[in-house]
């Protein structure tokens, strides 16, 4: 039973390794925290796609920690969970920078927080995981975690105290709409260099087949008979194409396809790919966002300026092990 409080571990596996330390408890320790190396080593390459989201908050501080498993019988089992709880606590008192930070913190019985996630697994034979650490600072934090399941959550920080229904109501927002900043001027640039470049390439595949569709429609052919390989040879075998409409088809997409593609209107592409863009930034950015919490149509921005026109969202974490 000592040993059991001391390592969290299953009352054989403590009975064993007392046995094989002739009943010393630091060996026993030590062979209890190698048996969950061992396991987690073994494990590695498992899914954890359940788990347990906590959050805390300390004055103007507050962190958001996500421990994962592989199965919900055991993200529901009060051991995991209060480990998931004893960790939040952990990051919480210490607020560690990063990730790796929280690993090399010191748990209440000595052990750091990466050494009882792998105790946790040799305890369990299931594979456990520090899957998530964030923290914010503000000189007002609300958080949100999801009660269904508790696998989702969010923090939000404030530059001045708000009233609690809007500060819940962005926290849920935040969860709900998983905004990728929170504003346009903010957004990462990697993000959008990368909507740029989808918008743009969209911009000319719809050009590209808006032409050759029209050439296939010209020719007799039904374009939605022949907008892949595999539904002209389809339609072919089924009599719907005949050959020589099938060879015409193949044609026409190549050459059309070919000849559209290299006389393509560069600023009508560009502005068109700006306008997806703005409408990227419109849904994914929380100001602009359409507020969840509404019956009226109305953005973030505007619902935090109706309870306090001073306020603003200052930072935001968000986690889910479903995404």
């Amino acid at each position: 039973m000592k040993l059991r409080k001391m390592t969290s571990a299953g009352m054989m596996d403590c009975k064993k390794a007392l046995e094989e330390a002739q009943g010393d408890f630091e060996k026993a320790v030590g062979i209890i925290r190698e048996k969950g190396k061992l396991v987690a080593a073994k494990r590695a390459d498992r899914e954890t796609s359940e788990g347990a989201v906590k959050a805390r908050i300390d004055g103007h501080k507050a962190i958001l920690v996500c421990l994962g498993c592989e199965t919900d019988f055991v993200s529901r089992n009060s051991d995991f969970q209060d480990l998931a709880n004893a960790i939040a606590d952990v990051a919480i008192a210490n607020c560690p920078a990063d990730l790796e930070g929280l690993k090399a913190c010191k748990m209440a019985d000595g052990y750091t927080v990466a050494e009882a996630v792998e105790a946790q697994t040799g305890k369990t034979g299931e594979k456990h995981v520090l899957a998530y650490y964030g923290i914010i600072e503000a000189p007002f934090v609300c958080q949100y975690i999801h009660t269904i399941n508790g696998k989702l959550g969010a923090l939000v920080g404030f530059n001045k105290s708000v009233p609690e229904d809007i500060a819940k109501g962005i926290a849920m927002q935040v969860a709900s709409m998983s905004p990728v900043s929170i504003s346009a001027e903010d957004c990462p640039k990697e993000v959008l260099d990368n909507e740029m470049q989808v918008a743009i390439q969209k911009t000319k595949d719809e050009m590209v087949k808006k032409a050759v569709d029209a050439a296939l429609t010209k020719a007799g052919i039904n374009p939605a008979h022949v907008d892949s390989e595999a539904h002209i040879e389809s339609n072919t075998a089924k009599g719907w194409l005949t050959p020589e409409q099938a060879d015409k088809a193949r044609e026409i997409i190549k050459t059309v396809g070919e000849q559209k593609a290299a006389n393509l209107p560069e600023q009508m592409i560009q502005n068109i790919a700006n306008g997806r863009v703005q409408k990227f930034l419109k849904e994914n950015t929380l100001e602009e966002q359409d507020y969840q919490m509404s019956d009226e149509k109305i953005s973030v921005k505007a619902a935090i300026a109706a309870a306090d026109k001073e306020a603003k969202v200052v930072a935001f974490k968000r986690f889910s092990l479903n995404d």
